[in-house]
This record gives structure tokens, sequence and C-alpha cells, in this order.
């Protein structure tokens, strides 16, 4: 979790390819911050729906993160440059990560990494699908637990990422009232775990 064109560009293959990679990389160029609601949905390798929740992420570049789950359970992941928290309130647990062992070639690093996407990662066109524009994004190195994402553009719009995991289980994000490049307050990429929790990790 820390942890998803048009007939005449058919035509035109190059095109194609240029526009949906320019696209994707027009998009994190340009991006230096970023808040939205998601909807997670966890598939198995049989197709079948494992977890469905929402909640509300925030994101500024590079490095800090914030994932704010709220149904039908309440989870946090908070990347604050330095180090990734995760804290599960039921358990009374925090599981903390140096930021660099869980970005690198992570679907993390595509949001919240480096400008360079291709310096890690190697992207192709996928085409249309439905009112989406779909690029994919494939991590050069091999030994991450990823396979692949696709990122589903609507316009100028990120509107849904796909993680295709090495175990066959795909993790679909789809945002809603997606902001670009908002004020953030930066108190939302710090996290002190709760007293008396138990924190393991790093």
């Amino acid at each position: 979790m820390f942890y998803r064109l048009i007939p005449l560009l058919l035509l035109l293959p190059g095109l194609a390819h240029a526009d949906a990679v320019q696209r994707l990389n027009s998009f994190f160029q340009s991006t230096a911050s970023m808040r939205a609601q998601f909807r997670q949905t966890v598939l198995d390798n049989q197709n079948r729906k494992v977890q469905d929740v929402t909640g509300y992420m925030q994101l500024s570049r590079p490095g800090k993160f914030r994932w704010d789950y709220n149904k039908p359970y309440v989870q946090v992941i908070v990347g604050d440059g330095q180090r990734v928290w995760l804290y599960d309130p039921e358990l009374n647990q925090v599981t903390v990560r140096a930021l660099d062992k869980v970005l690198g070639s992570s679907p993390a690093a595509i949001l919240a990494g480096s400008k360079d996407l291709d310096k890690t990662f190697t992207l192709k066109d996928e085409g249309m699908q439905g009112d989406l524009e779909w690029a994919e994004v494939i991590p050069k190195e091999k030994d991450g637990s990823f396979e692949r994402v696709l990122l589903g553009f609507r316009g100028e719009q990120l509107a849904e990422m796909e993680l295709h995991d090495n175990f066959g289980q795909t993790t679909v994000i789809e945002f809603t009232k997606l902001e670009r490049n908002p004020k953030l307050n930066p108190q939302a990429f710090k996290f002190s775990p709760p007293k008396g929790a138990d924190v393991v990790g790093d």
C-alpha cells in the first residue's frame, strides 16, 4: 500500500506514443503538490475483490506524502522526507521505515519521488480505454514488488492508477476532487507516535 486514443491517433502510433508519454511527464514536471480523495480497491489473482477502502491523500514532492484511510477502517501513512510512518489505531502500532527503502522503484516513487521518471522507469503508451488515456510505467530494476503501474488521465488530470504486483494482485486507486499545486499545511507531513503506541521498524 506504500505501501494503478481515439481512432485517429491509432492511425498515427508515433504521435500517440509521444502524446501519452508527454502527458505523463508534463503532469509530474508541473505538479509539486497534490491532494485528492481516493478509493482503493484490491483484486486478487482471480480478479476477486479483497479490499475496498476510501480516504484522503496529500503529497509535496519530493518525498513527502500523507494517506488517510477512513472507511471501512482507519489507518494513516505519512512520509516526512526521511521516514515513512504507518499508524494503525486499532492495533495501536506504528511501523516506521527509511524513505529510501520504501521509494526506490515502487509506485510511491512515481507520485512522490523525483520528476525524472525515465531514469527509474520505462514509460510506454497504452492508448485510450473508455474516457481515460493510459500510460504504463515499468521499473527498470526488477527487485521490487511491483511489475508495472498504469496511470489513467482524463485530459490533463490524473484520474486513476492500477498497480500490478508480482503475485498477480491488482490495486486500483481512483482519484476524485484532485487539486494540483495547492498550498498544503507542512504539519500534515509530520508524525509523532501516539503515547503508548508500539513502534516497530527502522
